[in-house]
């Protein structure tokens, strides 16, 4: 988001899939967050409640893939990543790629690791707005942490 010119720190979620943690490459998911120069305000391994994937995904409840995504989702555990920085939610998206990782771009998560539209590594927030619900959806409060 900009002000007049001027870039806003945001806060943004990235979620690493079951796919990617089953994988092990958590840590070179993390790195790229890193080497973009974003902060990690929050981290966890979790293993998702139905009520959370329903929260999560709550745009795509009605959608032909949901219950597959869903399935999916809960199949195993996800890691959830709290990012901070300045315009973090459409660089978190760009580092990550599109959502078909066949089509993704190598040198993004996605399009170096990604190997199926469903089984596509990690979730990001689209909106600032959307960020912040996805956040409450994931994340306590107190589990955010400021990361100067």
């Amino acid at each position: 988001m900009k002000d007049k010119g001027i870039f806003m720190i945001e806060r943004t979620l990235m979620m690493i899939k079951p796919d990617a943690v089953q994988r092990s490459i958590i840590g070179k998911i993390i790195t790229r967050i890193e080497n973009k120069g974003l902060k990690i305000v929050g981290l966890k391994l979790i293993r998702l409640s139905s009520d959370d994937v329903d929260k999560l995904y709550d745009i795509h409840i009605k959608k032909d893939f949901y219950t597959k995504l869903r399935d999916f989702i809960l199949s195993g555990p996800v890691v959830a990543i709290a990012i901070e920085g300045k315009d973090a939610v459409s660089v978190v998206r760009t580092l990550a790629g599109v959502t078909d990782s066949v089509k993704a771009a190598p040198g993004t998560i996605r399009g170096d690791f990604g190997l199926h539209l469903t089984k596509n590594i990690v979730h990001t927030s689209d909106a600032v707005a959307r960020a912040s619900y996805e956040l409450n959806v994931l994340f306590n409060p107190e589990e955010i942490i400021e990361n100067k």
